[in-house]
């Protein structure tokens, strides 16, 4: 057992600080390349219940859809092509698969579909692809990256039919699919729904006030406070486990970052489902302003966790679980408009950007 432990990977957490009101920070960018998010968690300290604007962004995050038998090859029905996948504005990722085991499957929002695939249904597929980055010592694993948009992928041709044969006729994978749609965009999904058994589900929102939380002293140097040991406390807070151990204590060594301080009340705030970027944008502008209210406490920060079994991380880029499977970023956002971003992912990704 102990020898398990000690080959536990490290994981990578990237750390930039900057301000919103220098237009060379990339916030937005480093934001539009997690496609994939299924929770985001607040906090603001020195606040009893949601602000009203933020509870009404939350309550507008639109809906997503889960289908249930998926044949992958519908993803490559030409009307769905040319009603959702060619307008920008929908994403997919296969439900309950795991990464390191099974086949799974995502829809990125430029129209890229990557299928990581076992040795067996690789072969079946017949589509080229290359090894997965995570195989250890022999290739078990493949990926394979097919772009929906591009003029070789047209219905009729030679490569499309290609990719259509091998997922109708050869490999015949299917999957529960979690499915998202910016109706603004134009998008259409009724003709696909149609044919699947499918359900509706919106957000989920939970939110409770904490009193007399002990908090790190943060002010936007941050000179004092190790980044493990913040977003450490982070987790814990919501999670809801006390930091308030003893070092004896033999159940949790967790405890909050010094200098530290108390603040009456704080409220905590989470909305889970599959989240677009675009969400996560609408959530951190609307903390901003939070922030520039007088009654408002000097910081308050937002953590956003990626799909843990995802086959696509960063920029798109492959995804591995192995022990972690680490794909988060936490913003910690203060009143003078400067703040600091903690980017994290297991050893064995791609640097987040």
């Amino acid at each position: 057992m102990f020898g398990d432990l000690e080959r536990n990977p490290r994981t990578l957490l990237v750390c930039d600080r900057s301000s919103f009101l220098d237009d060379k920070n990339r916030l937005s960018s480093q934001v539009e390349q997690l496609h994939f998010n299924y929770k985001v968690s607040m906090l603001l300290p020195e606040c009893s219940s949601t602000p009203s604007h933020l509870e009404a962004v939350l309550n507008s995050i639109n809906s997503f859809y889960l289908i249930r038998d998926l044949p992958i090859h519908e993803l490559l029905d030409q009307h769905f092509l040319e009603t959702a996948v060619h307008q920008g504005r929908v994403s997919g990722l296969s439900y309950r698969t795991r990464i390191d085991e099974d086949n799974c499957v995502a829809l990125l929002p430029s129209g890229r579909l990557s299928l990581s695939l076992d040795k067996d249904s690789f072969e079946l597929l017949g589509v080229e692809g290359k090894p997965s980055r995570f195989n250890h010592r022999t290739n078990s694993r493949f990926v394979v990256s097919v772009d929906l948009t591009d003029s070789s992928m047209a219905p009729g041709g030679r490569g499309y039919q290609r990719v259509v044969t091998g997922l109708r006729s050869r490999l015949k994978l299917k999957t529960d699919f979690l499915l998202s749609h910016d109706p603004a965009g134009g998008a259409s999904l009724q003709a696909l729904l149609s044919r699947y058994d499918w359900s509706e589900h919106r957000p989920e929102i939970r939110s409770h006030t904490l009193t007399d939380l002990t908090c790190p002293l943060l002010t936007s140097d941050l000179q004092s406070c190790d980044p493990h040991c913040l977003l450490e406390w982070l987790g814990a807070v919501d999670g809801h486990i006390s930091c308030e151990n003893l070092s004896s204590s033999f159940l949790s060594s967790l405890v909050c970052p010094e200098p530290k301080t108390t603040t009456s009340r704080a409220r905590s705030v989470s909305v889970q489902g599959l989240l677009r970027p675009q969400d996560v944008h609408r959530l951190i502008q609307q903390i901003r302003w939070h922030l520039e209210q007088p009654e408002a406490a000097s910081w308050a920060s937002v953590t956003v966790h990626g799909f843990v079994d995802s086959p696509v991380s960063w920029r798109g880029e492959e995804h591995g679980v192995l022990r972690g499977g680490e794909n988060f970023y936490s913003l910690l956002m203060f009143q003078d408009q400067t703040y600091h971003l903690h980017l994290g992912t297991g050893a064995h990704d791609t640097c987040p950007p």
